[in-house]
């Protein structure tokens, strides 16, 4: 017995030794960490953004192609060798990545930024969970992307532990109240001195809580109550409340499952953690450049025990087709014409067979005050100047067709002296306001009055708009609308105003219509001021075309096309290269002129289409037509799949002596 007793406390001791220095093994690594000596790596994707030929067929060592005055280059995957030779050799990737920017592209709208988190073994532990937030910024704004998160076993453990434990909780809770009834104790209460209610055991039959108090003088509730362990419901009841606060107390570090990138871990050999992370954002306009910077905290429960520092930021320099828009002006050749002609209309209700103006009238004193107001613009307009004014009245038809055709032509004549009258008081008020001139000589001068002709005209009878009105009209049924077509079959227009009369529709036309025929039509014809010629052409920026280049720039591929396409320009050839409709570029840019521009976007084309041959031409010309093409290459992923390929522009010495 004394021996058990003495190993147990052997083995007590031992583990309380593993656990000290369990301890003491975390204590040092969170110190290293503390002081710098171990921390995570934010650093970029080995493999940057660089799609493979849709031609797989082509993807071999060697190309031949052909310059511009027939001289034949060879091209091959090649390295300098100990001697100075050039060897053809497969590309071999660094296996860690230390530059802090890349250049990626953007297709179609989208960019993809790709990075790695890597967290060496000596920053983890069973007993933590390490969590890493990568915030992005971009144009000013800052964006905190899906954490990533490593969790150790031990932590996991603990997790999973405080789950159980409130699940165990949960499991207390008694959810049917009917559980603290002491039902046996109740029957037997009834059995003994209320048989009659005790009876009602084996009845279906609903009994009232007054039935039931007439038997032994208390009610159901009562009853229930008496018989009801009310430590155990009260007990139960503090359960239900206390739920919040034990799951607070036993899931002190809830597992997380929404709103993270990972929280997993994949291993490397060295140990170390590994992710490669991708984020895809949308291009906005003037974006040229995302930062991604990562810090982190690392937890022991719900205990932060460190937080960690931001990172030295990445940067993703955008390139993007856009780039190429060609900016120049586009202009039309405009023609202008000495004479305008603008018009508008009122309406203005006349009394029956009445021709004065009467302001008070229905909607006149509105729709005058509109008439006024165009008639003070285009007084006191600077670029045109007033000529003329046709009045042309019309009338309902009610009535004679002659003495209608006479009423609205003399209800023409009123309204033209009418707004003679308003327009000679306002040309008074402008003199009065702008007073005269007196020239050095004493001559007085003052503004010169400009002489407007109003000429009225008669429209008769309206039953062109009467037409219009019956058909879109909602109150009248088709049968109505139908009887009014078949009246207008009558081509003697008093006929067809008395047949009309015989409707039961008449009085609605005549009270809801009618009204709206008595127009006025103003015609106002007007000069350009001071334009001699009858018409002069000019040119003006092409501002549909100009909207175009714009949204062209601000990488809105598809707005723009809708606005360049009928030009079927460069700049049209840019906005399907972005949309990735590339034989529709290629159509526009394979008969322009091979400048440095249109070459290097063929080469695009080229290299999307599988044409390696064509697209490495295209390329060296344009870097032999402009050598910041040898530069440029690089941040486009189709064409740095063709530098990758064949090992051009390894050194921009070494290729200027090759086009050269």
């Amino acid at each position: 017995m004394k021996r058990n007793s003495r190993s147990f406390s052997i083995a007590i001791a031992v583990l309380a030794l593993f656990m000290l220095a369990g301890a003491c093994s975390t204590q040092k690594k969170l110190a290293r960490i503390e002081r710098g000596q171990t921390t995570f790596d934010l650093s970029l994707a080995k493999d940057g953004y660089v799609p493979t030929l849709k031609n797989e067929a082509v993807t071999r060592d060697t190309l031949k192609i052909v310059e511009d005055d027939g001289k034949e280059i060879l091209i091959m995957k090649a390295i300098k060798d100990d001697d100075g030779d050039m060897v053809a050799t497969d590309v071999i990737d660094a296996a860690v990545v230390t530059a802090r920017f890349r250049n990626i592209a953007e297709r179609n709208g989208k960019v993809d930024l790709a990075f790695q988190v890597r967290v060496p073994a000596a920053m983890q532990d069973s007993k933590w969970q390490l969590r890493f937030y990568p915030d992005m910024f971009v144009l000013g704004d800052s964006i905190r992307l899906d954490p990533v998160i490593i969790t150790g076993t031990a932590y996991r453990k603990a997790q999973l532990k405080g789950y159980q434990q409130y699940e165990k909780f949960l499991s207390k809770i008694v959810s049917d109240s009917t559980k603290f009834i002491n039902i046996k104790q109740l029957e037997l209460f009834l059995k003994r001195n209320i048989p009659q209610v005790y009876a009602f055991k084996t009845d279906s039959t609903y009994v009232a809580d007054e039935v039931f108090m007439s038997y032994y003088g208390v009610s159901e509730q009562q009853a229930i109550d008496h018989y009801t362990n009310k430590f155990a419901k009260n007990l139960n009841d503090r359960r239900k409340a206390n739920r919040d606060k034990k799951y607070r107390k036993y899931v002190k570090a809830p597992i997380v499952t929404e709103g993270i990138r990972l929280d997993t871990v994949m291993v490397s050999p060295a140990g170390e953690f590994i992710y490669n992370y991708i984020q895809t954002i949308n291009t906005r306009p003037k974006l040229r450049k995302v930062d991604i910077v990562l810090s982190g905290d690392i937890y022991e429960q719900d205990k932060v025990l460190y937080r960690i520092p931001r990172s030295e930021p990445l940067t993703f320099y955008i390139s993007s087709v856009s780039s190429f828009t060609d900016n120049r002006e586009r202009y039309l050749t405009k023609v202008i014409e000495r004479r305008v002609e603008a018009n508008t209309a009122c309406y203005v209700e006349f009394g029956t067979g009445r021709t004065d103006v009467n302001e008070n009238l229905g909607n006149n004193r509105q729709e005058i005050s509109r008439i006024k107001r165009n008639l003070g613009d285009l007084m006191l307009n600077k670029t045109f100047e007033l000529d003329s004014i046709i009045v042309t009245a019309s009338a309902s038809p009610e009535g004679n067709v002659k003495m209608n055709h006479r009423l609205s032509e003399q209800r023409s004549e009123s309204i033209s002296r009418y707004f003679r009258g308003f327009m000679k008081e306002f040309q008074d008020s402008l003199d009065r306001e702008q007073g005269f001139n007196v020239d050095e000589q004493g001559r007085i001068s003052r503004r010169k009055r400009t002489s407007i002709q109003f000429k009225s005209r008669s429209n008769g009878e309206n039953w062109k708009m009467l037409d219009a009105l019956v058909e879109a009209d909602t109150i009248l049924t088709s049968d109505e609308k139908s009887e009014y077509s078949r009246a207008c079959g009558i081509k003697d227009l008093d006929l067809r105003e008395a047949q009309l009369q015989k409707q039961p529709s008449y009085k609605y036309l005549r009270e809801s219509l009618y009204p709206h025929l008595r127009t006025v039509k103003f015609n106002f014809y007007l000069h350009r001021a001071g334009m001699v010629k009858d018409t002069v052409h000019t040119t003006v920026i092409d501002s549909l075309y100009m909207t175009g280049v714009q949204l062209l720039r601000d990488m809105d591929y598809l707005a723009a096309l809708s606005y360049l396409q009928p030009y079927k320009d460069f700049n049209t050839a840019v906005a399907y290269t972005g949309l990735g409709r590339d034989r529709s570029a290629l159509e526009i840019l394979e008969p322009m002129k091979r400048t440095a521009q249109v070459n290097y976007l063929l080469a695009i084309l080229y290299s999307r289409l599988g044409d390696a041959q064509k697209a490495v031409e295209c390329y060296m010309r344009s870097c032999k037509q402009d050598h910041g093409y040898v530069y440029r290459g690089n941040l486009d992923p189709e064409i740095s799949a063709l530098i990758k390929m064949y090992g051009l522009n390894q050194e921009p010495d070494d290729l200027e002596d090759d086009l050269n």
